[in-house]
């Protein structure tokens, strides 16, 4: 799995800050690595360098193997905490994709079945 991080001109990013986010994305999402391409955390600042609450953005979208991508986003105070939240909410998105793929009894459904209907 790929751990790309990304920021915009508001939000000084680190190399610190790239190996924790890239390192606590793997150990997060570990079960899923068999599914999971590419992960990609992006920050922004949605006002503009002034501080004001909530206003620090993390976007995350995981690209799944034959699945359309997961993306979710968080806002928080600070970078740590969007981070956190958003991570927390991927987590929660691949569990709920992941289980349509499978029923009660862990069989396949027919949104994953090899048949010829069409």
């Amino acid at each position: 799995m790929q751990v790309q991080v990304q920021t915009d001109d508001h939000i000084e990013g680190s190399e610190a800050m790239n190996r924790w986010i890239e390192a606590e994305t793997i150990s997060r999402l570990a079960r899923f690595r068999d599914h999971l391409t590419r992960v990609e955390v992006h920050f922004s600042d949605l006002d503009g360098g002034r501080s004001n609450g909530a206003d620090k953005r993390c976007n995350v979208e995981a690209r799944v193997a034959g699945r359309p991508p997961v993306a979710v986003n968080a806002d928080a105070a600070k970078v740590p905490e969007a981070f956190t939240a958003a991570i927390d909410k991927l987590v929660r998105a691949l569990d709920t994709d992941q289980g349509r793929l499978r029923d009660r009894a862990g069989r396949e459904t027919i949104r994953t079945a090899e048949s010829g209907l069409a």
